[in-house]
């Protein structure tokens, strides 16, 4: 295991890595690997999504093949990111949102045996060292223990709950704060 090595990818790049992507992210949630795994298909959807968005940033942990991947886009002035959002959506996200300066964290994950390395503060740091915004957002699933406690201690305080369309769950809305 020899350095690991951040770097940048175009969203033409992330396209050519979307397999290894695939894999790291089915081992980093330890899902079955292979094709036919809803999970993997899903991700490669969603990332395909996100790729096309305007400002999509993806930053990769590499030694010899991705370790580690975060990614994320600029969410859109028209708060249509909120629609679900459990009770009023915070006065301060809303008027950032609504001047295009927040930035979603849609992705972060390292593989299991490259954690409690820094990696993924590593990968944090960088993704949103680029973004312009003033604020990220993330969105962290039920039973998220590791990534909550990661969040808490990079700083990331939660501001509320998102109700996305069926079938997934209930998400915890953290938020954080970027210098300029």
């Amino acid at each position: 295991m020899g350095d690991v090595f951040l770097r940048r990818l175009s969203r033409w790049q992330a396209d050519q890595y979307r397999e290894q992507l695939a894999d790291l992210h089915g081992s980093a949630y330890d899902e079955p690997p292979g094709e036919a795994f809803d999970g993997r298909s899903r991700f490669m959807d969603r990332l395909a999504e996100h790729a096309a968005l305007p400002g999509f940033d993806l930053v990769v942990a590499d030694d010899g093949g991705p370790v580690g991947c975060a990614y994320g886009f600029p969410v859109t002035r028209d708060g249509a990111h909120w629609r679900g959002f459990v009770g009023p959506v915070p006065e301060e996200l809303e008027e950032l949102t609504a001047a295009g300066r927040v930035f979603a964290v849609a992705e972060l994950m390292v593989l299991p045996r490259r954690r409690r390395r820094g990696i993924g503060k590593r990968l944090h740091d960088r993704l949103l060292s680029g973004t312009g915004a003033a604020l990220a957002a993330g969105f962290l699933a039920p039973g998220a223990e590791a990534a909550r406690s990661a969040c808490r201690a990079w700083g990331w305080t939660a501001v509320g709950r998102l109700r996305p369309p069926a079938p997934e769950p209930e998400l915890l809305v953290v938020t954080r704060p970027l210098r300029r």
